[in-house]
């Protein structure tokens, strides 16, 4: 469950660090598209709802990430309980303050699939990988689109995504998992582009807390 939970998260994230690149769809320029090749990072506050689909249950998040290519990530959540997940060079982190405990886990393990690294690694083309339409109840100032993949991932079956006409970036999105779970983020003070050191996507778990390292061989 904490292998599909990541992949959830970072299914989302692959998706925020792309500006709209469906040009057609919404009117947009070739200055949209510069703008999506010249992107190496971004910060942002984020909301965040998670509905499961079988208890009906809603939990609300919110905190900040961090990104810069190439697929280096740093999501960190305040509220309700702080977590801290860094998807680094050479390993991912994922950390709960409260238990004291860290899950250590391979690159390859959480970005396994076609569209995430695709994504991640600014080669992302949602026309290529996705069914898109355009939806007619978006915000005033925004664009709303849905996402179908062509190929569909347990972790991503259907998304939809909202973009600021002003700034052409995304601002909302919603993933929906095979089982139905529904993970709904919305971002606010985005910057794009700003200097951000590589040591932000490093974790070294603090003194005292309980390590799980996925990453050893199988048996030891």
């Amino acid at each position: 469950m904490m292998i599909a939970r990541l992949c959830m998260i970072v299914s989302m994230l692959l998706l925020l660090a792309v500006p709209a690149h469906c040009a057609d769809l919404g009117g947009l320029t070739d200055k949209i598209q510069k703008q999506y090749h010249s992107l190496t990072s971004f910060t942002a506050d984020f909301t965040q709802v998670l509905k499961n689909a079988s208890s009906k249950q809603e939990e609300n998040r919110s905190g900040r990430i961090s990104f810069a290519q190439p697929a280096l990530i740093r999501w960190e959540t305040d509220k309700p309980e702080k977590e801290i997940l860094v998807v680094g060079k050479d390993s991912v982190w994922n950390a709960f303050e409260d238990e004291k405990t860290a899950y250590r886990y391979a690159v390859e393990e959480v970005l396994g699939s076609k569209t995430m690294l695709r994504f991640l690694s600014g080669q992302g083309n949602l026309k290529e990988d996705f069914h898109i339409t355009e939806e007619p109840d978006a915000p005033k100032g925004q664009v709303k689109l849905k996402l179908v993949p062509k190929e569909a991932e347990p972790s991503l079956v259907l998304a939809y995504a909202w973009v600021d006409t002003g700034t052409n970036m995304l601002a909302r999105i919603s993933i929906e998992d095979f089982y139905g779970n529904v993970n709904d983020v919305t971002l606010s003070n985005v910057k794009i582009n700003p200097s951000l050191s590589r040591s932000l996507f490093q974790y070294t778990p603090p003194k005292g807390f309980e390590i799980f390292d996925n990453t050893a061989p199988k048996g030891k």
